[in-house]
C-alpha cells in the first residue's frame, strides 16, 4: 500500500522539557510541506503551497490513486469533557506519530481550530506539548482562510436573500420566514438576535435576523460532506433559506447564488496539508463543532489521508455521544466510511470531576470519587462497542499525581466490558508515549467488525430523536415544544423523513442539562426546534438551552493574546 515513512524523533531543543506547548512549538525543526507530502506520494503539482510549511492538496490527488486500497480509519473519541480536560486531539496527534514509530505510514485528520473557542474560553486546539501539529500560531489563526471563505459564501447568500425582497420579492419569500442566519466566526452574543433593514426604504427592508458562528453554518457542514466541486455545487444549490407565504420552500438555487458561493469556496475545498512535530502527515481541514453541527473534519481530508497512508487516525469532536454519534449516523453513513477502531479518551481528572470532585482536589487520590465517575466513561465504551459495534481501546491519558489503585480500579472496569485500557504518555514523550496505544490499535483494526447505527433512515424523525436519546444519551423520554411538533410536521410533509439528524445538545451532559454529570438515567431531552439542513442532507435538532452562537466568558482567551514588536505571536497557549 502506501510507502513507509520515515520516522524522526520531535526536533526540538531538549532545553524546552517542562515548557509551555508554545514553547515546545516554536522551537521544533519542520520539514518544507513538499517533502512531507512527497513521502506521501503526492507531488508538487498537487499542491498549493502557503508558505514553507502550509500547502493546500488539489482533490484530485484522491482520483490519481483510485486503484489504491484505501488505509484503516481510526476513530478518536471521548468521555463526556468537564474542565479537567481530556486531551482528544493530543491523542489523536501522537497517536499517529505512534503508528509511524512501530513501522505503519500513518497520517492524522482533524478539524480547522475556530477563532470562537480560540478567543474565548478554550484557546487554541493543535495539540500540546510533544504531540502538536505545527506551525500552531498560523493553524490557530486564519490558516489559509478557509473560514473566511465559509463565512463569506454564506453572507452572500444572506445579502442575496434581503436583496431579492428588496427589489420586489418575485419569489413571495416571506421575510417573517427566512430561517438563513448571517455568520461570523467568533463568540458574539450580542448576534444572537438582532433587527436589521432599519434606517428608511433605501436601507432594506426591516426583519428579525440574527447570526451564528461560522462552525455552525450549513455552508462549513457542506463543505465538510463535499467529495469535490460538482458535489459542493450541487449541495449549495438545495439550500433551504425560508418560506413563501403558502409554505413552498426557497432555496439557494432559487436565488441564482449557489454559483456565486461555490466560486468563494473553490479553493476552500482543498483539504490542507501541514506536520506534526514528528513529521506525521496531518490534514486539517473544516470545522464543524459538534455540539451545534456534525463535529468532524471533511470527507475530502478523510479520503485524501486514506488513499496515501495505511493508517488514518481522525477525531469526532467532545464525547462518543455528540461526535462520534454524529460521524457514525451522519459521516459514515453518508460517505461509505467504515471506522476499523475507536479510541475513547480519559483521564483520571475527569473521571473524578463527574464524580463530584471540585476541580481543586482533583489531584488527591479519591477512589470512590472515581467509582462514581466511571459510569461515564462506561457508557460511552458501551455506546462503541455494543450501539456501533467498533472494536475500542480506552487511552488513559497520565498525570504525575494518578495513582495505581485509581489505575487499576479503571482497568477493572473496562476489562469488565472486553475493553482494554492503555495508559497514554503523548504529552510529555510524542509518539514514544503511544506506542502501546498504537499496537493496541492495530491489533484491533485487524478484527472483524460490522459497523451499525443508532437508528434507519427509514424511521420516522421522531424514532430516530428517540433512539439517540434512549440508545446513545440513555435518557427514558423525548418531549417536543409547539414550535417542535410544527417544524416536525413541516418537515415530514416537504419529504425530508428520511434525512439523518444531527443533534444540538450541550456537550457537559449526555442529557441536555450541563449540570447532569457522570452517567444520568430517566431523563427526558426536550427538543425545542428543528431546523432543514437541506443542502448537507440532515435536519438540525435543537434541544434544551443549546445556542448556534457562543458568547465569550468573563474572562476571554483573547485578553492574553498578542503579538512581540517582532511579529510573534503570544498567549495562544
Amino acid at each position: 500500500m502506501a510507502a513507509h515513512i520515515p520516522v524522526e524523533s520531535a526536533s526540538v531543543d531538549s532545553a524546552l522539557v517542562g515548557s509551555t506547548d508554545a514553547a515546545i512549538a516554536s522551537g521544533s525543526t519542520l520539514l518544507p510541506i513538499e517533502e512531507i507530502a512527497r513521502r506521501m506520494g503526492i507531488g508538487r503539482g498537487a499542491l498549493q503551497l502557503h508558505g514553507d510549511h502550509i500547502a493546500k492538496v488539489d482533490v484530485g490527488a484522491i482520483d490519481g490513486f483510485a486503484d489504491r486500497p484505501e488505509g484503516k480509519l481510526i476513530l478518536v473519541t471521548a468521555m463526556t469533557p468537564t474542565p479537567a480536560g481530556e486531551g482528544k486531539t493530543t491523542t489523536v496527534v501522537g497517536l499517529g506519530d505512534g503508528l509511524r514509530r512501530v513501522g505503519v505510514s500513518a497520517a492524522i485528520a482533524l478539524r480547522e481550530p475556530s477563532l470562537g473557542p480560540v478567543f474565548g474560553m478554550k484557546g487554541g486546539a493543535t495539540g500540546g506539548g510533544y504531540a502538536q501539529v505545527v506551525p500552531m500560531e498560523d493553524i490557530n489563526l486564519h490558516f489559509t482562510g478557509d473560514f473566511h471563505a465559509v463565512g463569506a459564501a454564506n453572507n452572500l447568500l444572506a445579502a442575496m436573500v434581503d436583496n431579492h425582497i428588496f427589489h420586489g420579492n418575485a419569489l413571495e419569500l416571506d421575510p417573517a420566514r427566512i430561517s438563513w442566519r448571517r455568520a461570523v466566526d467568533i463568540n458574539d452574543r450580542q448576534l444572537r438576535s438582532i433587527v436589521d433593514g432599519l434606517g428608511g426604504p433605501k436601507s432594506g427592508v426591516p426583519r428579525d435576523d440574527g447570526f451564528e458562528i461560522t462552525v455552525a453554518s450549513e455552508v462549513m457542514a457542506i463543505l465538510c460532506l463535499s467529495r469535490d466541486l460538482r458535489e459542493l455545487k450541487a449541495k449549495l444549490e438545495r439550500i433551504i433559506v425560508g418560506f413563501t407565504t403558502d409554505d413552498r420552500p426557497v432555496t439557494a438555487g432559487d436565488l441564482k447564488a449557489h454559483g456565486a458561493m461555490a466560486a468563494l469556496l473553490k479553493d476552500a475545498i482543498r483539504p490542507n496539508l501541514v506536520q506534526t512535530l514528528e513529521h506525521t502527515p496531518a490534514f486539517i481541514h473544516g470545522g464543524p463543532f459538534a455540539n451545534i453541527a456534525h463535529g468532524c473534519n471533511t470527507v475530502a481530508a478523510t479520503r485524501l489521508a486514506l488513499k496515501h497512508a495505511d493508517y488514518v487516525v481522525t477525531e469526532a469532536g467532545f464525547g462518543a455521544d455528540l461526535g462520534a454519534e454524529k460521524f457514525i449516523d451522519i459521516k459514515a453513513r453518508m460517505c461509505g466510511l467504515t471506522p476499523a477502531a475507536t479510541v475513547v479518551v480519559a483521564t483520571l481528572r475527569s473521571l473524578k470531576m463527574h464524580g463530584g470532585v471540585a476541580a481543586a482536589d482533583l489531584a488527591r487520590e479519591d477512589l470512590d470519587a472515581l467509582e462514581a465517575g466511571l459510569p461515564n466513561l462506561l457508557r460511552h465504551v458501551e455506546n462503541m462497542t455494543e450501539v456501533f459495534g467498533v472494536p475500542t481501546v480506552v487511552a488513559l491519558n497520565v498525570f504525575p499525581t494518578d495513582t495505581a489503585a485509581e489505575l487499576e480500579r479503571v482497568e477493572l472496569r473496562c476489562r469488565a466490558l472486553g475493553v482494554s485500557v492503555v495508559l497514554s504518555e503523548v504529552w510529555a514523550r510524542g509518539g514514544a508515549g503511544a506506542e502501546e496505544l498504537a499496537h493496541e490499535v492495530i491489533t484491533l483494526a485487524e478484527q472483524p467488525s460490522t459497523l451499525e447505527y443508532a437508528y434507519e433512515l427509514e424511521d420516522t424523525i421522531v424514532t430516530k430523536i428517540e433512539k439517540v436519546v434512549t440508545r446513545i444519551y440513555g435518557g427514558a423520554d423525548v418531549s417536543f415544544t409547539l414550535d417542535a411538533q410544527e417544524q416536525l410536521t413541516r418537515l415530514e410533509r416537504l419529504g425530508f423523513g428520511q434525512l439523518p439528524i444531527c443533534m444540538a445538545k450541550t456537550q457537559y451532559s449526555f442529557s441536555d442539562d450541563a449540570t447532569l454529570r457522570g452517567r444520568p438515567e430517566e431523563f427526558t431531552v426536550t427538543v425545542r426546534n428543528l431546523k432543514i439542513s437541506a443542502g448537507a442532507g440532515f435536519i438540525v435538532v435543537l434541544t434544551g438551552t443549546i445556542l448556534t452562537m457562543p458568547g465569550l466568558p468573563k474572562v476571554p482567551a483573547a485578553e492574553t493574546i498578542g503579538i512581540t514588536d517582532d511579529g510573534r505571536i503570544t498567549g495562544l497557549f
